[in-house]
């Protein structure tokens, strides 16, 4: 499964209103702003993410979107899944042999768990404070 520039974007869309939480609605054009994207392509992606009830749009002059949940209950998994459809790192998993089809259930149930137990809270988090500890390799 490649995750493409929808499910990147709306990511993005995403932690920057989970930073936000609480402050009022952010327009889409700031977020483009800030991180060098297309506005209308924001705008496209604002869409299902309102129709999936992960977001609230608001009018007006000082208007924009707000999640319409708290951000420690709104996952990766949730974005990724509206935007991207559902999580499998091949098609056709069931006509697989069953070796295969045990290898590729193993990567999928993997991928789910790590998008299922991020939150936007950690995402947001994470690139305001850089709490998490990095990796280290020893050689």
């Amino acid at each position: 499964m490649k995750i493409s520039t929808k499910g990147r974007y709306g990511l993005t869309i995403m932690i920057e209103l989970g930073k936000k939480y609480g402050e009022g609605p952010i327009s889409l054009k700031s977020i483009a702003k800030t991180h060098n994207l297309s506005e209308h392509y924001l705008e496209q992606l604002a869409g299902p993410l309102r129709n999936a009830g992960l977001v609230k749009s608001v009018r007006g002059a000082y208007g924009g979107y707000i999640l319409a949940n708290e951000p420690a209950k709104i996952t990766a998994g949730d974005i990724i899944r509206v935007l991207e459809g559902p999580i499998s790192p091949v098609e056709g998993i069931e006509e697989e042999e069953p070796a295969k089809r045990n290898l590729w259930m193993k990567v999928r149930d993997a991928v789910k768990e790590v998008l299922d137990s991020t939150t936007i809270e950690d995402l947001a988090n994470y690139e305001e404070d850089g709490t998490e500890t990095p990796y280290m390799f020893y050689i």
